[in-house]
């Protein structure tokens, strides 16, 4: 029987309220000799700080196990927009604002999309470093609303490797999907649609310039709906749909603009976290 209500939901209030109870002390005290594997130790203390029963191997070995990985700094900090681009922190534009933030040691967090496989279980991804990580947010009345870690930089790595030839992308944000098709030689343009002329202004002042293709980069301030009328006339090759903060907001947005694409008949779409997406719309159509 599948647990992916049961597990979701704990795993869900862990990241929320304490995704920093596992520590270097805590990891030590669990296991004094070291006898266990770091991520299978660290794996069986998140189950113990979700009340996962002890016996039910099903949930530890098909979930919990499977979701924790240790990830390594290095992976990150050789991506080429992480390497590339400064961002002025404290830069604001009207509601605005850069700022950096940062994992602690051993703090949990979302590390990618969930998978979900062939019969159906789906598996929260979780990760953590063993040391600070930082990373440049932008922050939208107080809020983050996009930020350059690895669970942005691993969910986009599909629809960064798909695009090719003209690219349009709806959202902003940092500029990461932007900047990332912008060095890929087979992307010939890439449109951004983006409503928030703040949001416009920040990137246009401070990280745009950074671009070594920026001549690729073309910024429409205009409604993602409003503009999908328009697209048959651009003949895109490629459409990423990035508008939302995490599913509960999302979710009516991808299924708007999924009967939408049909506007586009010649254009593939491309969606974040589509897999969440996916799983928030079969609870909703299961509820």
């Amino acid at each position: 029987m599948l647990k992916n209500n049961q597990v979701a939901w704990a795993l869900v209030d862990f990241l929320n309220n304490s995704p920093c109870a596992i520590t270097k002390e805590v990891m030590k005290e669990a296991d004094p000799e070291g006898n266990l594997p770091e991520e299978v130790l660290y794996a069986a203390i998140v189950a113990g700080l979700c009340d996962f029963d002890e016996e039910d191997d099903e949930i530890f070995e098909k979930y919990v196990r499977r979701s924790i990985k240790k990830l390594s700094i290095q992976d990150y900090s050789d991506n080429p927009y992480l390497k590339d681009i400064r961002f002025p922190d404290g830069a604001v534009s009207g509601g605005w604002k850069f700022i950096h933030d940062f994992y602690k040691p051993y703090e949990a967090f979302i590390r990618d999309d969930i998978e979900i496989d062939e019969d159906g279980r789906e598996i929260p991804l979780i990760g953590y470093f063993d040391e600070l990580f930082g990373f440049p947010c932008v922050q939208q009345d107080g809020r983050e609303w996009m930020a350059v870690k690895p669970s942005e930089i691993e969910s986009m790595k599909d629809p960064i490797n798909s695009v090719s030839g003209k690219v349009i992308t709806f959202g902003l944000g940092l500029g990461y999907f932007t900047y990332m098709a912008s060095i890929k030689p087979d992307v010939e343009s890439i449109t951004v649609i983006e409503r928030d002329q703040d949001a416009i202004t920040l990137f246009t002042r401070y990280i745009l310039p950074q671009f070594g293709n920026k001549d690729k980069v073309r910024i429409i301030k205009e409604d993602a709906f409003g503009y999908i009328d328009k697209m048959s006339e651009e003949n895109y090759g490629y459409a990423f749909v990035d508008l939302w903060h995490d599913t509960s907001d999302g979710l009516p947005i991808y299924e708007k603009m999924k009967e939408m694409e049909s506007k586009a008949p010649g254009t593939k779409f491309l969606y974040w976290v589509e897999n969440s997406l996916i799983s928030a719309l079969n609870w909703k159509l299961n509820a």
